[in-house]
């Protein structure tokens, strides 16, 4: 399947995202790999994370939740883009939330909107169907 070049840099900055900032629980790459604001759609609800400030307040939180569901990874089954330009794309991943042992705690599908600004790929929108932890913002709609 062929890929233009800002589908395969956003699927990278996702990967890494998910990979070496949301799995290592890393606050910098997580947040040097997202635009603010940030919105994520949850259990049909908006939260705005207006700035790095108020994504990282529930931040602990979350980790804490995870770690109760037995989380300790998410692994991603199958990444796509299905619409792009130069400076925004819209992946499709499916994921799988997994324990110490890699079995699967859960599988669910999630819409990223990717978007390069000042040069650089981020995270601005996600929206997801998992059921387990997600993190919310304090600001919602």
């Amino acid at each position: 399947m062929y890929m233009n070049n800002s589908e395969k840099e956003a699927i990278e900055t996702a990967l890494l995202w998910l990979g070496e900032g949301f799995n290592k629980r890393d606050r910098k790459i997580l947040v040097d790999l997202m635009h603010f604001p940030h919105v994520r759609l949850w259990n049909n609800q908006f939260s705005i994370f207006n700035s790095e400030e108020e994504f990282l307040k529930g931040f602990d939180l979350q980790t804490q939740k995870l770690e109760q569901e037995g989380w300790t990874h998410t692994v991603t089954k199958d990444i796509q883009a299905v619409q792009s330009d130069e400076s925004k794309v819209h992946l499709l991943l499916l994921q799988s939330t997994r324990n110490k042992d890699d079995i699967e705690i859960e599988n669910f599908q999630t819409l990223w909107i990717m978007t390069k600004i000042d040069g650089k790929w981020g995270i601005k929108f996600r929206s997801s169907f998992v059921a387990g932890s997600s993190q919310i913002s304090e600001i919602t709609t």
